[in-house]
């Protein structure tokens, strides 16, 4: 079992940057490994302890991941001093799954000046303790939405991460891989973190410019490439609260209205407009599982002239009125039930998959991928 002692290094040891990941209910335990191995791997390839890390919860209690697995962290939040970084490590049920007692010790973190960073949807809760104010910002794209809107102060972006001096925040999945290889060869030079990205099998290092979604990945069909179509998606994306007509985004990339609807029609199975609406529709969705935002704010942020016309298109694509979709999320009695599903399943057998699964029902991509 570590002690506080720990954190402190052993006589002549230097340069040893100590980083506590401070783990969250339901955090993704992929994201969390993404940012740990590389640490590890850096180690291991230079022959020396260049970082250390120590796992946080606030009362040092086990935690669970977002796949059910039970995780044992090293310190409680009182416990866990000189550390040089902490990073939060978010997953499932963001806008629930922090307190308090968190937020203040980051707070707290900050005043002592110790760098502060998140990965997957981690970010959230920096951005709620106001240490993002003012800073760029990269988060999972399911979160990005809600944290746009309830905290406008924080700069958002698509990338894959950010980092700088005082923040470094990353998407979920492997980009938090990425964000470390940075901060390695800013550490150590670059000759380390590319004998860490190859040891771990990875093509290249990507860098804080990469989009964490860049569009139509499916467009890129038997080698073909569709730069304009990529760049028709990007100005819809950007463009959900006033959507753009058909005939100016056509414009835009110099080709005619018929040419963009063949596009659209060979590569993506359907037409512009219900490409555009389908986008709308997804942030819409993000803004009712994740965000306090009435139903007439959502629609309004999302272009829907109506609040009754977004009502029906709702209900006509996703199959669940919006009003149905927010009960799912954030009704006390369904998560309550909720709650009590999970704990009979644990207590017949510790069912981990149906366990992330009945916990995942409160995400923005429950049920979004059709098997037909």
């Amino acid at each position: 079992m570590l002690t506080a002692k720990d954190l402190h290094p052993a006589p002549g040891q230097k340069n040893v940057t100590r980083v506590g990941f401070l783990l969250l209910d339901h955090f993704t335990m992929m994201a969390l490994a993404s940012a740990v191995e590389p640490l590890r791997m850096a180690n291991q390839l230079s022959g020396e302890e260049l970082y250390s890390w120590h796992m946080v919860t606030e009362k040092g209690e086990a935690v669970s991941a977002s796949d059910g697995i039970s995780f044992n962290p090293d310190f409680s939040i009182v416990e866990a001093i000189n550390l040089d970084l902490v990073i939060v490590v978010g997953g499932v049920d963001i806008t629930r799954s922090f307190t308090q007692y968190q937020i203040q010790w980051l707070q707290s973190l900050d005043r002592k000046g110790i760098r502060l960073g998140a990965i997957c949807t981690g970010a959230y809760v920096l951005a709620h303790a106001g240490l993002l104010d003012g800073h760029d910002c990269s988060v999972h794209r399911e979160c990005m939405a809600a944290l746009q809107e309830r905290y406008p102060k924080v700069h958002c972006n698509n990338r894959l991460f950010t980092l700088n001096q005082k923040r470094m925040t990353s998407s979920g999945g492997n980009a938090p891989l990425d964000m470390i290889l940075s901060m390695i060869t800013n550490d150590h030079g670059s000759n380390l973190s590319r004998a860490v990205s190859d040891m771990f099998i990875c093509d290249r290092i990507r860098s804080d410019q990469d989009q964490q979604r860049v569009p139509l990945r499916q467009v890129h069909k038997a080698g073909e490439s569709k730069p304009k179509l990529i760049d028709v998606i990007e100005l819809m994306e950007n463009n959900l609260e006033e959507p753009i007509s058909l005939d100016e985004l056509a414009s835009f990339v110099n080709v005619s209205r018929r040419q963009l609807e063949r596009m659209f029609l060979k590569y993506l199975h359907c037409s512009p407009s219900r490409y555009y609406l389908r986008l709308r529709l997804d942030r819409a969705r993000q803004l009712l599982k994740l965000s306090s935002l009435s139903i007439v704010e959502i629609a309004a942020a999302c272009g829907f002239i109506s609040t009754p016309h977004f009502s029906r298109c709702y209900r006509k694509h996703i199959g669940i009125s919006p009003r149905d979709e927010r009960k799912v999320a954030w009704d006390t009695g369904p998560s309550q039930s909720l709650a009590t599903l999970v704990d009979e399943v644990l207590i017949k057998g510790s069912d981990r998959a149906r366990t992330a699964l009945l916990s995942a029902q409160v995400e923005p991509s429950f049920g979004s991928v059709s098997l037909q």
